[in-house]
Order: structure tokens, then C-alpha cells, then sequence
């Protein structure tokens, strides 16, 4: 039986390392829906020992986690380890490196005025 028809992708998750979150976090939304493993993220739940017959969503919360730690930077690990669940771990990210629309309104501003000023002294 191949990978694919198991329901688990061969593909690795993209690699974040700080830089362009935005875009970080729309690949691995689609690693994670293409894995049918997103709604782990979505769902805020406690996570338990698996028994000894687990269910698929007790799997796919572990595999979503999983997931999530291969594909942030070693110094982005150490500070997410701690969090139970997959969802807070996503929050987490998504709060540290996203910011709110005030913070990205500033950083698009200041890019801009440095794109500006790049200009006027190449001209």
C-alpha cells in the first residue's frame, strides 16, 4: 500500500525559520487540509494518552502536532514544546509573528518609506 492511499503524505511540511509567516502559514494550512489534519488545528481540545485502540481524531491531533514541530526552526521549538496541543501552538505563532492589522499597517508603511527613499537616491 502506497503513502497516499494510507491517507499520510510523503511531502515534508514547509520549513519556517521567522521570516514571511503569511506565507509559511498558508503552505503549511495546506499541508495540514491536504494531510486531513487541519481541523486538529482549528478544534482547541486536551490531549490525552491514546488507548490502546485510538480513533482516527485522537491520531490526527497527534500527527497535526507532529507536524507543526517539523517544520518551525530549532529556536521556534524550544518555544513552542511546551504547549499541549496543536492549537495553541498555530495561536501561538500566529500572535508572535503575524501581529494584528495595526502592527502590519506599520510594517507595510515603514517598507514603503524605505522603498521610497531606496528610489529617490537611486535616482
Amino acid at each position: 500500500m502506497e503513502a497516499s492511499e494510507r491517507g499520510f503524505s510523503s511531502t515534508l511540511p514547509p520549513m519556517f525559520d521567522e521570516e514571511n509567516y503569511q506565507a509559511w502559514a498558508v503552505k503549511m494550512n495546506a499541508f495540514l487540509e491536504g494531510s486531513d489534519l487541519w481541523e486538529a488545528v482549528e478544534e482547541d481540545y486536551e490531549v490525552a494518552p491514546l488507548p490502546d485502540n485510538p480513533t482516527i481524531n485522537q491520531i490526527r491531533r497527534r500527527k497535526a502536532k507532529s507536524c507543526i514541530y517539523v517544520a518551525v526552526s530549532s529556536s521556534i521549538f524550544n518555544r513552542i514544546m511546551k504547549f499541549p496541543t496543536a492549537k495553541a501552538i498555530w495561536d501561538l505563532l500566529k500572535i508572535e509573528y503575524e501581529g494584528d492589522k495595526k502592527i502590519r499597517g506599520m510594517k507595510a508603511l515603514n517598507l514603503m518609506r524605505e522603498f521610497e527613499s531606496l528610489r529617490k537616491d537611486t535616482v
